[in-house]
């Protein structure tokens, strides 16, 4: 006999607190957790993280070739299962799955209001993307002595990370959902703070508390147990059922953290540190577009009801130029598969590549070594089958290939289709791939040079 789910409701915020919660940490989230944190969470707002740095020089790409839309449409179903709740309560949200096409994200979020019944002010934000602003010259890769110059034939897109101002200046003036392209992380949580809380941009120490929140929630089920789980030494329950995050912060940015009742995952203070530390190469100095943030003084405290509060973030002062992430045409990808089984089938796929690897040096004239070469289902259990006397049943070898030479790309996947006649006996289920690659290099522009826009509808 079937029984309901429990009821997952977190009661009210505190008097004086603002409760915000996080409804995605990538593209590609789950979404039922974020349904669930906005009917029940009782959130005066919720972000939706949705850009990696790769993320936006794609859609850039398909937009500009004509392939694909802008933004990515799964914001449109994640705002299909939280717009009603959220926009009924009075709740604002912010997203940067506008990606390369803020406009654009914010039109069909309109026709989707439209559709739901909902009325809304939204607010696109634009300006991130500097290619046509950026000096080519001048503007060094870091961690090179290149330039972007250097390079010119194969950039595809060059997006600033802006800071929370933009976002804040649309919720002053009165937007509902904000939709930005390549914005900070933490950005969406800022904002939504501060102009809950009347911080100026100017204020570091208040932006740098923000700035925390965002940090901490920005992965969404990253800080609830999901990535910190690893078998036997750090157990996290129900990890099917992963609660999002919420997090209740008072005037002076201190902050209780929490999940809904009843939702798998764990919040405490090891999963706090681990969040806290992610992608920080100096605690000490953590560069925001809004303020440089000192780490070092975080204080994480468990509560007896499961929450945990965190305190005790710093200015370090402001950076003044922004990093700028710069996609690149980064050559093609080839994959070629083929599956042998039966007894022997190990040292026939053995025999396939070698075919494969001589007929690339002595018929195609190109480097053999150039070629990865991978047996699945048998990399990982080797020792086992050969120790224990026993074989498997199938292995599927997997050659690959990168190069900016899109024929050999073709050619390493004719090479292993061909295998079907001309490679040992009992081969089957050939799989190919070509695709092009696109890659990310970093640059710096001057804070003056990137000019945002926040345009109303």
């Amino acid at each position: 006999m079937s029984t309901a789910p429990p009821q997952r409701h977190a009661g009210p915020a505190s008097p004086g607190m603002f409760r915000i919660g996080v409804g995605a940490g990538f593209a590609g989230d789950r979404m039922q957790p974020a349904d669930e944190l906005a009917r029940g969470g009782g959130l005066h707002a919720m972000a939706f993280e949705c850009l990696a740095e790769r993320t936006i020089g794609v859609a850039q790409q398909a937009r500009r070739e004509g392939t694909g839309a802008g933004f990515d449409s799964r914001i449109l179903r994640r705002f299909s299962g939280t717009l009603p709740a959220l926009l009924g309560t009075g709740a604002v949200v912010t997203t940067n799955a506008g990606a390369a096409d803020p406009i654009g994200a914010a039109a069909a979020t309109r026709e989707l209001c439209e559709c739901l019944g909902l009325d809304a002010r939204i607010a696109a934000v634009t300006g991130d993307d500097v290619l046509g602003a950026i000096d080519l010259t001048q503007s060094r890769i870091l961690g090179t002595d290149d330039t972007l110059w250097d390079i010119r034939d194969r950039l595809v897109s060059a997006n600033a990370y802006i800071g929370a101002g933009p976002l804040i200046e649309a919720l002053d003036d009165g937007a509902d959902i904000v939709i930005a392209g390549r914005c900070s992380d933490a950005a969406l949580f800022v904002a939504p703070l501060a102009h809950h809380f009347g911080w100026q941009t100017d204020d570091l120490e208040a932006m740098a508390r923000a700035s925390l929140v965002g940090h901490l929630l920005e992965c969404a089920g990253q800080l609830t147990g999901g990535y910190f789980a690893d078998t036997g030494r750090k157990r996290v329950d129900r990890l099917w059922d992963l609660g999002f995050p919420l997090a209740d912060v008072a005037a002076d940015g201190s902050a209780t953290y929490a999940k809904l009742p009843g939702t798998g995952g764990v919040l405490d203070r090891r999963t706090v540190l681990e969040q806290l530390l992610y992608e920080i190469d100096d605690p000490a100095a953590y560069r925001t577009p809004d303020v440089t943030i000192d780490f070092s003084r975080v204080r994480i405290r468990e509560r007896e009801d499961g929450a945990v509060d965190v305190d005790g973030a710093r200015a370090a002062g402001r950076p003044e130029q922004l990093k700028v992430s710069v996609g690149v045409r980064d050559g093609y990808v080839a994959v070629a598969e083929i599956a042998y089984s039966g007894q022997g089938c190990v040292a026939r796929a053995e025999l396939a590549a070698d075919i494969v690897r001589e007929r690339w040096e002595h018929v195609h004239g190109m480097d053999p070594d150039a070629l990865s070469v991978g047996y699945i289902g048998v990399d990982a259990t080797r020792p086992w089958w050969r120790n224990a006397d026993r074989h498997p049943s199938e292995v599927r070898l997997r050659m690959s290939l990168r190069t900016f030479d899109r024929p050999a790309a073709v050619t390493l996947c004719e090479e292993v289709e061909s295998l079907y006649t001309n490679g040992p006996f009992g081969g089957g289920g050939v799989t190919t791939s070509v695709r092009e690659t696109l890659g990310i290099v970093s640059t710096m522009i001057d804070r003056s040079a990137v000019q945002t826009k926040v345009t109303m509808s």
